[in-house]
């Protein structure tokens, strides 16, 4: 059996808008993001994690987005207006990040 590490779930952002037809999630950040962080989306009937596959700020493919910013983001389920993005963080990522500061 295989023991996972422990994780931290920090707020990222709110989803402001779904596109069904492109399956987009529409976010207002308040933290950094960034292509390849695995993100948790949770609202009333919403509870899903995905690894960002691509994002985009007003058409254009970004690798980063910063607080303030607006994305779209592929997702693999329905979110909805309301819902919040937590990026997920292994809590040994953690001290290593603390680690090269």
């Amino acid at each position: 059996m295989q023991e996972h590490a422990p994780m931290r779930e920090t707020e990222v952002g709110e989803v402001i808008h779904y596109w069904t037809d492109l399956h987009v999630a529409g976010v207002h950040l308040d933290a950094p993001l960034d292509v390849g962080d695995h993100i948790h989306i949770l609202g009333h009937t919403s509870d899903f994690e995905q690894n960002v596959g691509s994002m985009q700020i007003e058409h254009e493919t970004v690798r980063h987005a910063e607080p303030g910013a607006d994305v779209g983001i592929r997702v693999a389920e329905h979110a909805r207006e309301h819902d919040k993005v937590y990026k997920v963080v292994e809590l040994e990522d953690i001290g290593a990040e603390q680690n090269e500061l």
